[in-house]
């Protein structure tokens, strides 16, 4: 509270302490939160064999910077996909609080729209790309740097299937968060 004056009561009459926990919800989490979490864990031991090899061993490990590299591009976009789901990518509404709400109604529609085609032209793109560049391998790593783009395509594919739920669900709302940034959407 503002006067610094709280309801609730932390100690009982005798001084004890007593405090309950949250109930823990994992339910809002999608399975690709999961699978980022676990690259992100993999980015995580990487940089750690790199510094550990660095400052402890005095001799770093060359192959850990590249690996590093892939897999931050790899959290980055399988990552994105949340954001995506969750429409929680930077967004303007200072434009919207000024338009009339039919007019607003359609630019988010249309906002929507321009959303699913960029993401599947990206997914196109990277699908085209990876052919091409299937001889190739990574420089200090003998791995296929193809597979990293698969990765990459596998996150813009995600995004273009959570950007299609996304405009479902605000069709069915009818409205988005664009045009109420106050509110929460289901």
């Amino acid at each position: 509270m503002a006067d610094g004056k709280t309801n609730d009561h932390v100690l009982d009459a005798s001084g004890h302490f007593h405090a309950a926990d949250e109930s823990i919800d994992l339910s809002v989490y999608g399975w690709e939160d999961w699978l980022t979490l676990g690259f992100f864990w993999l980015l995580a031991l990487d940089v750690f064999y790199q510094f550990f090899t660095r400052y402890v061993l005095g001799d770093s490990a060359a192959w850990t910077e590249e690996i590093a590299r892939y897999l931050l591009v790899v959290v980055c976009f399988v990552g994105a996909s949340m954001a995506t789901r969750r429409n929680t990518h930077i967004q303007v509404e200072f434009l919207y609080r000024y338009l009339p709400q039919k007019v607003g109604r359609a630019l988010s529609t249309c906002v929507d729209v321009v959303r699913i085609a960029f993401f599947a032209y990206a997914v196109w793109l990277t699908a085209e790309l990876i052919p091409k560049i299937a001889h190739m391998k990574m420089v200090v790593v003998d791995f296929p740097l193809s597979y990293m783009y698969g990765l990459v395509a596998f996150g813009f594919a995600m995004m273009t299937f959570r950007s299609i739920q996304v405009a479902i669900r605000h069709w069915r709302q009818g409205w988005s968060v664009l045009e109420r940034p106050g509110e929460m959407e289901a």
